[in-house]
Order: C-alpha cells, then structure tokens, then sequence
C-alpha cells in the first residue's frame, strides 16, 4: 500500500487485522507514537482493599503524570478500586464513580453504590471508584488551615470583612506554602484525563459513569474532551458547566429564595404546631426577627451560639420543609430565653480528612477558571448586591474568597462544555446545593442528554438517596443504552 508521501506499508486482510488487534494488550487504548501509551501499559495489582469491606472489593493503583504537558516527567499514584460485574456473560464494561465535593474521597462508592443500583446494573459493570488526584489515597495534598480557615461561606457585613479578606489570603498563600508544585496541576480537565488513563489501564474502549454533585462538571468535561471513550453516563444533581466556578456559588442564591417562600408556606400551613406565622407573610417576619435579634445576641445551641448570619449559612436546610421547622422555631425559642436549640449538622470528617477536601476544592476552583476578580473591593461590592437581589444567602457566595490571591494562574481555559454525547441527568426540584436552574444549564451544555427532574423532590441527589420515580429510567439506560425520548418530570 503506498501512502501519500510516498512511504509503503504492507496490505493486511480483514481477517489479519482481526487476529492482530484481538491479540494486542490495553496499550492500544493509545496510538502508538502517543507518550501516554507508557501508562495504558502498566499492570495493576489488585488486592484486597480492607479486611472489614467485603472480599469482593479490590483496590489498585494506577499511575498517572503529575503534568499531562510533559507526560516523561514526575508521575503520582491513583488510588482506584472494583467490584466486578456480576455476570461475566451479560457484563456490558466499566463504571467510573465519583461523589463529588469537589474533593471528596471516592475510593469506597463501589460498595456504597452496589445497594442502590439495580440487580441488572450491577450484572453488567464492573463498579470502579478512585480518589481523585489530590484527595485521599491518590497522592494527597493539604494546606493545613485551622477550623476558622476552613470554614466557608462566610456572611458580609462591614465590620468582618477586612477579617474575611485576611482568612482568605492566608488560606492561598498556605496552600501555595505546602503544595505549590502540585497545586497548578490540581484541575477537572486533569482529573478527566486520568479517568482515561483508568479506562487504558483497564483494557475498556469506553467507559460509562455515575457521577454526583461536582462530579457532574467532571463527568460532562471528559465527555467534552473524549466524546469517543464515553458510553453511560448518569449525572446526578448537576451543576452548570457555564457557571463554573464563581458564579456557581453566586447563582444558588436565587434557588435558595424560591425554597425559602415554598418552606413559609409549608410552615404557615402548620402554624398550630410549630407557631411561627399563622401565613407566609408572618412566618417570614418571624425568621428575620430571629435573624436580627441573633445578630445581636447569639442564640444558644448544643453545638455553640449561632449569630444571625451563622443561621443564613444553613439555608441549605430550607430544602427540607419537614425538618427546617422544627429547627427554625427551636432557635427562635432559645432567643427567647428557651433552652439551647439542637446544632445544625457537622461535617463527620476527621480534621485530615477536612484539610484534604478543602485544598483540593480551592485547588480546584482557583484552577479550573479564570473569572476571579483580583481586587477585594470587587467581592464587597459583589455582596452587597447580591444581599440586596437575595435577602437569605446572595452575600454568602459573593464573598471574597481565597482565589482572589491564588498565585497558580489556570494553565488551560476553562472547560466549554458544548456537546450531543448522550447522558441521562436526575434532579430534585428543590436542591439548594445544586439547583434546578444549574441542571438545565447542564442540559442544555449536553444537547444530547435527557434529564429526568423529580418534582417535590428535596435535598441534594436522587440516585444517591436510594429509590425514586426516577429509578427506573436510570436502570434501563444504564443496562440498555437507551435514554428516555424526551426530558420528563416525575413525583410529585
């Protein structure tokens, strides 16, 4: 066979390149000049992950390049792990998992998972999790902030912001401090590209994938960037790949004031139990008054007094009208002289544990996009307006945060994710962590996806909260390939 410039190479029959490719290892996942094909290479040693999880569950290791810009040069350790797929005659391939945070350690999802997939799911895939590079196992980094400097977000008023504006300088300059060099290479397109690596040194052509939270933006930025590797791919409460990142903490404000109204009126309803406004109008009245009377003297709680803002940086909570109540019209009784009021949840994490997610977020955030003002004035400015459009939490993601002197500039533009890879997307109407305007930016960034919305549903996952409407849309495309002919809604 003569090639275009004027090179020849032998003429193989169909039935010679069959037996050659049948025979080749998982380094054909790369071409063979690609400097990446060294990792598709690599064998991994599965072995049992822990004696107290179940035998099934086996953990690896698979290398990686620290930067994908020289793929010879330094090279760090993912720590993945599986559970097979239960029949080895209707195995379909591969699930990559990941539970979002971002940051959060997802090297345990596949036996968290198995319970709440289908038996016909679970018969096909081969379940995989991996802690994300940075985080957990996989050659992890931290800044080592104390509480304070963890804690985020953070209510503006005039007289903290100077303090705000402090924390969060000192949070960049300790994360460039004791992870400098690995810092700049902490990204969702650098993540994706070791979830291909996974799939090479898996011996898969294609992977399919379940992710949760942020990892909805990582999910839709591989597909984006491998539209070819990606089959399966389920996105549970998705965030706007266009948002990405300031503006999605600034954009779930608007979704927090439509839960707070739907919660005044659930808790209006139910004035006789809960006294806190016999209508919406009053039961509104009656949460600021409890705001303002906080900002003044903090109420007393099992877990520390909380200030007006404090309570705002729980509006998360509004999600669930049924435990919201309680919660509100216990604080309002402890400003009042009542006993002290049960704390709102805390992280379960160890303080390791903590440190390690809150640098790969700010990692992460600081990296993936270019669109952080460099000037504190900008986010005083930023709040006071967003207070002003969203009474309840516009300030708390407007706020000044450790990207304004983050000194790793992103290597790479932000990710457009603009693609007709099909996906199936499932969401809560109202989720306060990932909103219902979020997914339908996702949808529409992923124009060949479906997405299944869970009318009434409450609170952050569907999927990941075990049975719902959607559960069995979820099975048959996971197990058929085929998603739903249109966007469909379901519940109520």
């Amino acid at each position: 066979m003569v090639l275009r410039d004027g090179r020849t190479t032998s003429l193989l029959t169909a039935a010679a390149v069959t037996a050659v490719l049948a025979a080749l290892t998982p380094a054909t996942a790369f071409a063979a000049e690609d400097p990446l094909q060294r990792y598709a290479q690599q064998w991994l040693r599965w072995e049992r992950c822990d004696a107290g999880q179940p035998a099934a569950f086996e953990c690896a290791t698979v290398q990686v390049p620290l930067d994908y810009a020289d793929p010879g040069g330094r090279r760090i350790d993912l720590a993945i792990s599986r559970i097979k797929a239960g029949s080895a005659k209707a195995r379909h391939g591969v699930l990559l998992m990941n539970p979002g945070g971002p940051g959060v350690q997802g090297l345990t999802m596949p036996v968290e998972m198995e319970p709440l997939l289908a038996p016909e799911v679970r018969e096909r895939f081969d379940l995989i999790g991996f802690d994300p590079r940075g985080a957990g196992k996989s050659s992890p980094i931290t800044c080592d902030l104390t509480a304070d400097e963890r804690s985020n977000p953070h209510p503006y008023t005039a007289k903290t912001f100077a303090r705000d504006v402090d924390r969060a300088r000192t949070v960049a300059d300790k994360c460039r401090a004791k992870a400098g060099d690995v810092l700049p290479h902490i990204t969702t397109r650098n993540t994706a590209r070791d979830m291909d690596v996974v799939r090479a040194a898996l011996g898969e052509r294609r992977i399919s994938y379940f992710g949760y939270s942020y990892g909805t933006y990582l999910g839709s930025v591989y597909t984006q960037m491998f539209p070819q590797r990606s089959d399966r791919f389920v996105l549970d409460s998705a965030l706007d790949p266009a948002l990405a990142w300031r503006g999605t903490l600034r954009s779930a404000a608007a979704g927090a004031e439509l839960a707070f109204t739907r919660w005044t009126e659930w808790a209006a309803a139910r004035h006789a139990t809960y006294g806190l406004g016999a209508t919406p109008a009053e039961v509104r009245k009656t949460y600021w008054d409890l705001i303002a009377r906080a900002d003044r003297t903090p109420v007393p709680t099992t877990n520390g007094a909380l200030s007006g803002g404090d309570i705002r940086t729980g509006y998360t909570g509004f999600s669930y009208v049924a435990t919201a109540t309680p919660w509100i019209a216990a604080l309002k009784a402890a400003s009042e002289g009542g006993p002290a009021a049960p704390a709102e949840p805390v992280p379960s994490g160890t303080e390791e544990q903590e440190n390690n997610q809150t640098a790969v977020t700010w990692a992460l955030f600081c990296g993936d996009a270019r669109g952080w003002p460099r000037d504190p004035e900008q986010y005083r400015r930023d709040a006071i307006r967003d207070r002003a459009a969203y009474p309840l939490a516009g300030d708390l993601g407007a706020g000044i945060q450790p990207c304004a002197f983050w000194k790793s500039p992103p290597r790479e533009a932000a990710t457009v994710v603009n693609t007709g890879v099909g996906a199936l997307i499932v969401q809560n109407q109202w989720d306060l962590r990932a909103t219902l305007a979020m997914a339908q930016g996702m949808r529409r960034a992923l124009h060949g996806a479906r997405m299944i919305t869970v009318a009434g549903g409450e609170g952050h996952g569907v999927v990941v909260a075990g049975p719902s409407c959607a559960g069995a849309d979820v099975t048959r495309y996971l197990t058929t390939g085929r998603l739903p002919a249109k966007d469909l809604t379901c519940g109520g």
